[in-house]
């Protein structure tokens, strides 16, 4: 195969059209179908072309920098139909085409049942046997690919496995499974999906959430059944627990750091360290663990994972045997989902949703509404409370009163539209948006790739589509290089792990 670069290749191609037009006979450009649509046609690349590693190729987004090019777009056409997480798995894998063939307990899969799961994905084919046999793993995949279920089953497994007596009821709660998330929606989420595994097996799980007084907290450990299994909570939460005595992680078998590049945030670090200051990590090192010997087994998940992870972890337990699960998808632009970038000036947004808004009924599904700030969350909920539009509004600032039940609400359909930050852009199950529009460009593309994972998610009955407005210069860098990776079919520049050591494998 020889590979002509590009822009030899326009350049013969102009020339044969020169001379079929010399001729007399009519230019016709090759059909099929387009991977990146543009408003100029020249500037579109159909899927059948492949652009070099080290070619540059023509960008729409060049001059997106001037004045002029507002009003310009291009667009992003799925390659395929379903989600890179559903995709069947290859005749040769041998074990793990299905939950049973896993040697999950028969407990589990009745738990599976009860949520309609029945085939698992990709990460979880991954995940579940090294994470059954007791490694501490960094588990990054792509988001709505299942990860959820990915660690959960395979540490409910562990437990079950292991049964041991309830705690104390009088004394501190003793969980023997923690998992940290950064919001208390995802503890609300992650809480409902693994009661939903555990009642068939008879465990008790148990959520953890601030906001308010200490005497909530003790309520919220306290409350009947007492002595559960399993534990979620907010790091905020948990560590006031610890600090007050009402929680105690002595008899903790497994932790779960979810989201893992939100927990790194400076808002979350300290809370987390003195978390895992608590935790018996360092009774245990990754591994297989002998008769009688406590070790406490350590996952972290994400679908990105930030800088210091390594450091962090490194002060606590041996990040060097630690074994790395990842999917061939990771940091990629999803390819069943249509994604499209609009250059408007900033007065020019609000018309523009307001337009998207209309031509997007509440029947053809849900519609989440990005912006960066909660002070634009609150004004832009102004502006649709006058056009009699019909939303909720969702940001880190509000209290913890005015947030409870808000996105429960969204999942259950009472309300179509959704205003929020980057709050809701992590790790919530939004199967049911159909429709994402960043209103306010993100401001990495880690935040990119996790917003755009709010649709096509598994469980999502369409891909659906993303609308991005594009306004500031620097907005425009971003782009470049979401386009440039959409070309060349390449993942996303500098999403790599901070892991500097390759660690086993599993």
């Amino acid at each position: 195969v020889v590979r002509i670069p590009w822009a030899l290749r326009q350049r013969l191609q102009r020339g044969v059209q020169r001379r079929r037009s010399g001729r007399g006979e009519v230019a016709v450009a090759r059909s099929g179908k387009l991977l990146l649509r543009s408003r100029r046609p020249e500037l579109s690349q159909p899927s059948w072309q492949t652009v070099g590693r080290w070619e540059r190729p023509p960008l729409v987004s060049a001059g997106w920098k001037h004045r002029k090019a507002c009003g310009d777009y291009f667009q992003l056409e799925p390659s395929q139909e379903a989600a890179p997480a559903l995709q069947a798995q290859s005749p040769d894998a041998g074990r793990g085409s299905s939950f049973a063939d896993m040697g999950l307990q028969p407990t589990l899969l009745a738990g599976l049942e009860s949520i309609a799961v029945r085939s698992p994905t990709a990460v979880q084919r991954l995940a579940i046997p090294a994470l059954r046999r007791g490694r501490s793993a960094l588990c990054a995949a792509e988001t709505g690919s299942g990860k959820t279920l990915a660690y959960l089953l395979p540490l409910l497994d562990r437990l079950l496995s292991r049964p041991e007596g309830p705690a104390e009821a009088r004394g501190p709660a003793s969980p023997r499974g923690l998992v940290v998330l950064p919001s208390r929606e995802l503890v609300a989420q992650v809480g409902a999906v693994a009661e939903a595994l555990c009642q068939p097996a008879g465990l008790h799980v148990r959520g953890l959430t601030g906001g308010g007084v200490a005497g909530g907290l003790r309520r919220q450990l306290r409350a009947p059944p007492p002595g559960a299994a399993v534990l979620t909570g907010t790091p905020g939460a948990l560590r006031d627990a610890l600090r007050r005595r009402f929680l105690t992680l002595e008899r903790l078998r497994w932790i779960v750091l979810d989201e893992a590049d939100t927990l790194m945030d400076e808002s979350f670090k300290e809370l987390l360290e003195e978390i895992l200051a608590h935790a018996p990590l360092a009774a245990g090192s990754p591994g297989l663990a002998g008769p009688g010997e406590m070790r406490t087994q350590i996952v972290v998940v994400g679908a990105t994972f930030p800088a210091g992870l390594s450091e962090t972890l490194g002060k606590f337990t041996n990040v060097g045997r630690f074994v790395t699960i990842s999917t061939q998808s990771l940091h990629c632009l999803p390819p069943h989902v249509q994604q499209k970038f609009v250059r408007l000036k900033g007065r020019d947004k609000l018309p523009e949703l307001l337009q998207l808004l209309k031509e997007h009924p509440a029947s053809r599904g849900a519609v989440l509404i990005f912006c960066n700030s909660a002070s634009t969350v609150n004004w832009l909920g102004y502006i649709l409370d006058d056009h009699k539009i019909k939303h909720l509004r969702l940001q880190g600032q509000m209290s913890a009163d005015a947030r409870a039940g808000i996105f429960a609400s969204f999942q259950k359909g009472d309300v179509s539209v959704l205003v929020c930050t980057d709050l809701a852009s992590r790790g919530l199950d939004t199967s049911s948006v159909q429709l994402v529009v960043n209103y306010d460009f993100p401001d990495t593309l880690r935040d990119y790739l996790h917003r755009v994972g709010r649709v096509g998610r598994v469980g999502s009955k369409v891909p659906g589509a993303v609308v991005s407005f594009v306004t500031h210069r620097w907005d425009v860098d971003l782009v470049r290089k979401i386009e440039t990776a959409a070309r060349k079919r390449t993942g996303l520049p500098g999403m790599d792990s901070s892991i500097s050591k390759p660690p086993p494998k599993a």
